[in-house]
């Protein structure tokens, strides 16, 4: 069935799913503050600067008002950075004259209160306007899907035909999704491999060769894995899309910007101008400070974190980083959830 879909940042993600949602049918409205940039999509249906070279289906409309942008919309898709996700929600609750399916797809905690984008939306989306949120969340680059490469994530909710709605919504021929119950796991593998993408790249940065990339992968994924155990999510989680899933694709490609950005630190440059220079949110950064302070509070050991903080916020020399976290003490393997 034709449905009438927000989507709430134009940014490069923002834009494919867009793009996914207008292919299969539906009524797209996507939202921004740039006025030129909306202005560009609406006169050439384009989004230079976030996705060269893509022409977007004519049928997208940009808009400027919010209230305009959502109202009569069965689902409203979030997809704007971690630290603007509560303002971005809270002004939508004040203009939502509806309750549709609250969809978002941004990963990261919120600074300060370390909560999960799924706390925030619960928070500033009162229950009389929206219906259950899903978490849409995996493998993926916009840059690939944009050209229609062969894609799988996942949707979470705790409500399942939630779900199940935004599966129908987004699968075609080259976006599948399948669905999952564990929204904590499938955030928490979403906003932490971040942080293990900047030290892959810092890795390549510093000249080590794969069997360095695997180990940070491999030993990144158990650190996620106790962090989000201890936050009360699923173990298998972390083995399927959201978890080692988006681990590998954020950790590989030079799509990826946490990756640029530690391939970047590792080469010696310095993070306020890998920031300035990026043109896009490096959301990793910010999620390694709150998930460092999260692991403190539930007493959980993460030392590859640890030594990334260490290395953005207090200037510690990556190269002897990365010396001092291999002399650490010998350790047994499967210590999955200790």
């Amino acid at each position: 069935m034709k449905q009438k879909i927000a989507v709430l940042g134009p940014g490069s993600w923002g834009s494919a799913l867009a793009q996914v949602l207008a292919e299969n049918g539906h009524e797209v409205t996507i939202w921004g503050n740039n006025p030129a940039q909306i202005d560009e999509i609406n006169t050439y249906h384009t989004n230079r600067h976030y996705l060269p070279n893509i022409k977007l289906p004519n049928t997208i409309i940009g808009e400027k008002d919010l209230a305009k942008a959502v109202k009569d919309a069965d689902a409203v898709l979030f997809v704007v950075p971690t630290k603007a996700m509560r303002s971005v929600a809270h002004e939508f609750a004040k203009v939502c004259e509806n309750t549709p399916y609250i969809i978002h797809a941004s990963k990261g905690l919120e600074q300060g209160s370390h909560k999960r984008i799924s706390e925030i939306l619960y928070e500033e989306i009162p229950q009389a306007k929206r219906k259950e949120i899903v978490v849409l969340s995996g493998p993926s680059h916009a840059e690939e899907v944009a050209v229609h490469d062969i894609t799988t994530i996942t949707a979470a909710s705790v409500d399942e035909q939630a779900a199940k709605y935004v599966q129908q919504l987004f699968t075609n021929e080259y976006f599948r999704i399948y669905t999952n119950t564990d929204v904590i796991g499938v955030e928490t593998g979403a906003a932490l491999k971040n942080i293990i993408a900047i030290g892959a790249g810092a890795i390549h940065g510093l000249g080590f060769g794969d069997d360095a990339k695997a180990a940070i992968m491999t030993r990144g994924l158990a650190e996620i894995s106790r962090l989000g155990v201890a936050m009360g999510a699923n173990p298998l989680t972390f083995i399927g899309l959201s978890g080692v899933g988006d681990l590998i694709v954020t950790c590989t490609s030079v799509h990826s910007r946490n990756w640029r950005a530690g391939n970047l630190l590792g080469q010696g440059k310095q993070l306020d101008e890998i920031l300035e220079n990026m043109g896009m949110i490096v959301e990793g950064v910010a999620t390694t400070k709150a998930a460092m302070e999260l692991a403190e509070q539930l007493n959980v050991e993460m030392p590859i974190t640890h030594t990334i903080y260490r290395v953005l916020y207090e200037g510690k020399d990556i190269r002897q980083a990365a010396k001092e976290i291999m002399l650490r003490d010998s350790k047994v393997e499967n210590e999955f959830t200790m």
